[in-house]
């Protein structure tokens, strides 16, 4: 496997063993007419010949050396500092293939195997076969899983010509074996980050556990993941596996419907559990000739609508089997007048823009005026309901009333209101103006704002005031109040004072840091939550900000807060990405008067929620504005023990679109239950458990303190290592430190989460930084929090030659293996990309080639690179072309299964440049030891004797 797979939770291709790449000679090859064939799949532009390809250095090429030379065996070091540079695009060796999940080869079957799906005839039901990457459920390594499943689904009726209604099934004995449990050794087969890649262990469930075979039954885990896909029956065993039962919620995989339709059910009939108010889905059970049906979360028997059955606009019956709540995990309904509490808000975006001093002079207030005026059509107005507000914000309060474009003698006009105790409205009916009937007057009013403020001097913010104003004026409609602001609210209402210190930095008080200096802004949040108003930060102080206080405002709403530390707009990179990312903000379909729920089968309970929301009761999530870029975690408690194989949990978000429609989607995912602790350990989700630990760890941070939120990771790790040993391992270490093979990243990722700047104990990381990276830590969807925590890095100066070239069967752009993160994998003439999601660095060898500097920058000596911030320029030739397409890959969101509007700032490091820069990107490298943190062989040596305690 050359990349990491693009479809999120989707298998990456297997090659056929005769299709799998020779190995090369020991080569670096001048001319590709010279060479072997190349990898299969490559790009044809990679061995067409119309250019040559160069050769970075001369000489014989080690095959052993350099990033790409071997994913999981490379020399330690990359080869020989002293080596010559390999060939420019040396080939990948056969070995490249990262270790599937427990690598001893017998265990996974030695016998080629074909993904699943390929065999059978029929549609797959939603029973989810092990996948190629996991040892079949129950079947000896000799037969494979996908023979057996086939004749087992024609003998469950499923093959070509099944009836339409499926026959269902009596509750059968508790299924056999799930996922096997493969033990590994994580000293003598240590982690490979292309591991992150895989999906979680599939989700086994007994034949016939839903209504339909559509192979959309089950929830995918792009929408909802689960720490474990087998649940213990007993709160006992739950407690002794030492796992966590959390879900990960990610109700949107995109910022628009458009690159992520989901099956919509148009005709209002929506069935609901009396008793419970689950919504019906795939896996409840028809009785009386399907006239009723037994609900799966709690058991009662509900009658089927009438209209169930019946196309009112066409007059005629439908076929039930083909109804999508019956076919899809994942639906929305569109709500009756029932659901409304009032009619359907329109949207509303009030901006606070700073016009301080410090938001003028570095282009902030010219900057969001020119991207709002730019972004007008790509604010949802499908409805053409939409209105904004604009008040400006220095040591006083700006309104503006904007007038309609029908009044002919309608000029902007400024109203300045200096009491800031009790702001009050001047013209309030003027001040939220519907975006279709005013748009010229929108315009005329942009263009001129920042000239309105060119001059200002006033160094005083009322932010605080500024909000209460704002909240006043909105909230009789709800909405979403949008700060920009590049100082610190000093004057009036939720004052702040700089108590950034220094010296406390690192030590035990620095948490003091981390929490809210004025009691104002957690109240004041709870109040919006109320009058459904969200709160969104955008903050660019190069001075102290307090981002701690400020970002609990959205943390309430369900909002987020956005940090751009330094920003100025006289550098070109910080004016792109800024106005990039705000536009994209502005075009985001948003849900309005949002509320979450989660409901599950009888005997689970959900206990705690995290992100950005408030909980408004024990169960219930409130947001006034729905983000498409977040996620949320939900723990599970069990409070009676489980008597079912299948357990559901269902998660409903009821919102109103941006259009004013008022709707309900609704996700059901069914896990399988165990009385077997092998079972639970063999389908944990170590990404998903990753996720819900930084949540806690966060949570742990504002409240007790960073080291008290290293000291719970490192606790827990090694809590589940020696529960592994004790009950699994039989007690004995050999010498290793065994854990299952799909929990193998483990370590390594809460590693890195030790080590992250939200918790790394450091005396280096100012206060505002570090809030605004627990902000992320709390809200990234799963694969960029990844990402986020153990950052992808890829070798380009010998990337494989299809990477960087588009993929002839899905057109995306290929990337190189995934490296681990360490300095080991660089060789010193390599050009290497490291990315977290948030910042790329392009780290460049101090002994790289002067035509690998021509080729890729265009410039012919070390010296001349420009370092830092920048981008890289477009050069007419292959190489330059191919880095800049594997710097944009990188970044595709979308390919991950994600919403996000991040666009990250791209820095240029020389091996021999700027010590700061180059000590910036190396903290990224969390398996090298750096600042006050232990390397990967330190930190499993440390687990290692704890375990053996």
């Amino acid at each position: 496997m050359s990349a990491p797979h693009d479809g999120y939770g989707q298998y990456p291709p297997q090659q056929p063993a005769e299709q799998q790449q020779p190995p090369y000679p020991d080569q670096g090859y001048a001319n590709p007419a010279d060479a072997a064939p190349p990898p299969a799949g490559a790009h044809p532009a990679a061995d067409h010949g119309k250019k040559k390809k160069r050769a970075y250095a001369a000489g014989a090429f080690d095959v052993a050396a350099g990033g790409n030379a071997a994913v999981g065996g490379q020399a330690q070091g990359g080869g020989q500092f002293g080596a010559p540079a390999p060939g420019y695009g040396g080939y990948p060796q056969p070995e490249a293939q990262p270790a599937a999940y427990g690598a001893q080869p017998a265990a996974y079957g030695a016998q080629p195997q074909q993904p699943y799906g390929m065999a059978q005839p029929a549609p797959v039901a939603s029973y989810q076969a092990p996948e190629p990457y996991y040892p079949s459920a129950g079947a000896p390594p000799a037969q494979g899983g996908v023979g057996g499943l086939a004749a087992g689904m024609s003998a469950m009726n499923l093959g070509p010509g099944a009836q339409q209604q499926p026959q269902q099934l009596p509750p059968q004995a508790r299924p056999g074996p799930l996922n096997q449990l493969y033990p590994t050794d994580l000293l003598n087969q240590p982690f490979n980050v292309s591991e992150l890649d895989l999906p979680p262990p599939p989700i086994i469930l007994p034949p016939n556990s839903s209504v339909t075979p559509s192979p959309d039954a089950n929830c995918l885990p792009k929408y909802v993941r689960s720490t474990v896909n087998a649940v213990p029956t007993t709160h006992s065993l739950l407690k002794k596996s030492k796992l966590p039962l959390a879900l990960v919620i990610q109700p949107y995989a995109a910022l628009h419907d458009l690159d992520d339709p989901v099956p919509v059910v148009q005709d209002q009939v929506i069935s609901r559990c009396r008793r419970c108010r689950s919504y019906i889905n795939p896996f409840v059970t028809f009785l009386d000739h399907g006239h009723r049906w037994r609900c799966n979360m709690c058991n009662l028997t509900n009658d089927v609508p009438q209209a169930f059955d019946w196309d009112a606009a066409a007059q005629k019956t439908v076929d039930r089997w083909q109804r999508h709540e019956l076919n899809h995990a994942v639906v929305e309904f569109v709500a009756p007048q029932e659901y409304m509490v009032r009619p359907p808000q329109p949207l509303v975006y009030l901006f606070l823009f700073d016009v301080s001093y410090a938001a003028v002079s570095t282009g902030l207030l010219a900057t969001s005026a020119r991207t709002i005026l730019d972004s007008l059509n790509r604010i949802p107005n499908a409805d053409r309901r939409t209105r904004l507000g604009f008040i400006a914000v220095d040591s006083s309060l700006h309104y503006f009333s904007v007038p309609k474009d029908t009044d002919e003698n309608g000029e902007t006009s400024m109203l300045v209101v200096s009491d800031l105790d009790e702001p009050f409205l001047p013209v309030p009916q003027e001040l939220l103006v519907p975006l279709t009937e005013c748009r010229n007057s929108i315009e005329n009013f942009l263009t001129k704002l920042p000239e309105m403020f060119a001059n200002n001097q006033s160094n005083g913010s009322c932010m605080g005031s500024a909000l209460r104003a704002g909240h006043k004026l909105i909230s009789p409609l709800g909405g979403k109040i949008v700060v920009l602001s590049a100082s610190l609210p000093n004057v009036g209402y939720g004052k702040l004072e700089m108590r950034e210190d220094k010296k406390l930095l690192g030590t035990s008080k620095e948490s003091g840091l981390l929490q809210t200096a004025n009691s104002f802004y957690k109240s004041f949040a709870v109040e919006c939550s109320k009058n459904q108003v969200s709160i969104d930060m955008f903050l660019f102080s190069s001075q102290y900000q307090d981002v701690a206080s400020l970002s609990n405002l959205p943390r309430y709403t369900g909002g987020q807060t956005w940090f751009y530390p330094g920003w100025n707009a006289g550098r070109p990179e910080d004016a792109i990405k800024f106005a990039s990312e705000f536009s994209d903000f502005l075009s985001s379909e948003i849900g309005l008067e949002a509320v979450l729920r989660v409901r599950a089968t009888t005997g689970l309970r959900m206990s705690t929620f995290y992100g950005n929301f408030f909980n408004r009761s024990s169960d219930l999530c409130a947001f006034p504005a729905f983000p498409r870029d977040q996620c949320y975690v939900v723990e599970v408690a069990i409070d009676e023990n489980l008597t079912k194989n299948v357990v559901c949990l269902q998660t409903a978000v009821l919102h109103t679109t941006c259009n004013g429609e008022r709707r309900i989607r609704v996700m059901t995912l069914a896990l399988p239950t165990t009385t077997n602790l092998a079972d639970v350990y063999a389908s944990a989700d170590q990404c998903a458990i990753t996720t819900y630990y930084s949540h806690k760890a966060v949570e742990r941070a504002l409240s007790n303190g960073l080291d008290s939120a290293r000291d719970l990771l490192q606790s827990k790790v090694t809590e589940l290592l020696q529960t592994f040993r004790k009950e699994l391992a039989g007690g004995s270490m050999g010498g290793g430190l065994q854990f299952p093979s799909n929990l193998r990243g483990l370590p390594a990722l809460f590693l890195g989460l030790i080590k992250h700047v939200g918790l790394r104990k450091s005396a280096q990381i100012p206060s505002d930084l570090r809030s605004a990276a627990l902000c992320m830590l709390s809200t990234l969807p799963l694969p960029l929090l990844m990402q986020y925590i153990y950052p992808r890095m890829y070798s380009l100066h010998d990337m494989p030659d299809n990477a960087g070239y588009p993929d002839p069967e899905t057109s995306q752009i290929v990337l190189p293996p995934p490296l681990n993160l360490s300095s080991e994998r660089f060789v010193p003439y390599g050009l290497y990309l490291i990315d977290d999601g948030q910042t790329q660095f392009l780290w460049v060898g101090r002994d790289a080639v002067p035509q690998l500097l021509v080729d890729v920058f265009g410039v012919a000596d070390r010296a001349q690179l420009r370092v830092g911030k920048g981008a890289l320029p477009e050069l007419d030739n292959d190489f330059n072309e191919r880095v800049r397409a594997v710097v944009q890959k990188s970044r595709d969101h979308k390919a991950k299964g994600v919403g996000s509007i991040i666009v990250p700032h791209l820095y240029m490091v020389r091996e021999d440049g700027e010590p700061s820069l180059k000590l910036w990107a190396q903290t990224l490298l969390v398996e090298d030891r750096a600042d006050q943190g232990m390397s990967y062989q330190q930190w499993m040596g440390t687990l290692r004797e704890k375990v053996s305690i």
